[in-house]
């Protein structure tokens, strides 16, 4: 059996920043909130957790005072940074530069849309953390946009820009797109902002999945990245399995013939993949 880890696959820059703050912190003081998951995956943060990493929701982070918070690479609204201010918290602020940068263009663009009785409309994931944050940035305004039928709430009589969360599908996002502009009577401004780390990926999972009998894909259950890239690998290659952690493997996946491609989401630790490689190679020396 040929096993091969996608050298191309696991942590993104901006989770990799995350996970590096986290660390330095927690081997400082032991302890530190961390305001929703630090990355969508269960076995990453729960070995952060041992480290001392405590993670939180929004209800309990305004209820805190005089303590130290990691943001994690989603980004969060002004309202949190306001209230750490008052409160006394010390935020270790690990948004990845590309959403910082997407925050700011958000904010200026629903400057400008206030003027013209404009709109801004987000291609993303509502409630995720990242469209949580944009949102923020034109006052909680914005027309969150999922698929196409919600461009029913987008007033065809208004200017507007669109945007989209950095994790999102590029053929979905120029569909949409193309969908707004054919429906609109004024300007529409499209800004693709979609991360080119995460997009680059895609074209790379259709090529490795296409190389080998069975895919098995790593990711967090509650990650959309991780949903995403694997529906592309199945696509690519119908025998592709999705685990969170090597307890989910079957052996009866496996042969001895096969030639076994692992890879993993954004958010999939390299040496999760290279646990699940070497259960894989234990089946081809086990009898079952």
């Amino acid at each position: 059996m040929q096993i091969e880890i996608d050298h191309k696959s696991g942590f993104c820059f901006g989770v990799v920043n995350a996970i590096k703050k986290a660390e330095e912190t927690l081997d400082k003081s032991g302890k530190l909130y961390c305001l929703g998951d630090i990355v969508h995956n269960g076995m990453e943060v729960e070995r952060l957790e041992e480290l001392g990493l405590i993670t939180i929701d929004r209800e309990i982070f305004f209820t805190l005072k005089n303590c130290q918070v990691l943001l994690r690479a989603h980004g969060e609204p002004p309202s949190t940074y306001e209230y750490a201010k008052a409160n006394n918290i010390e935020l270790i602020d690990a948004t990845c530069p590309v959403v910082l940068k997407l925050q700011q263009r958000v904010k200026k663009a629903a400057q400008e849309m206030n003027k013209k009785n404009g709109q801004i409309i987000l291609f993303g994931k509502k409630g995720h953390a990242e469209v949580v944050s944009l949102d923020g940035q034109t006052d909680n305004k914005a027309i969150i946009v999922e698929n196409k039928d919600d461009l029913s709430e987008v007033d065809p009589e208004k200017p507007a820009y669109l945007f989209s969360q950095t994790t999102k599908s590029l053929e979905k996002f120029n569909e949409i797109a193309a969908e707004l502009k054919q429906n609109s009577k004024q300007e529409i401004t499209i800004k693709d902002t979609i991360c080119r780390q995460v997009a680059n990926r895609v074209p790379r999972m259709k090529e490795f999945a296409n190389q080998h009998d069975v895919i098995v894909f790593v990711g967090g259950k509650k990650s959309s990245n991780a949903q995403f890239l694997f529906e592309v690998c199945k696509q690519s290659n119908p025998n592709s399995h999705f685990i969170s952690n090597p307890d989910e493997l079957n052996p009866n996946w496996f042969s001895s013939e096969n030639s076994v491609g692992i890879c993993g989401a954004t958010s999939t630790p390299q040496w999760l993949m290279e646990i699940v490689a070497g259960q894989i190679k234990k089946y081809e020396t086990s009898d079952t």
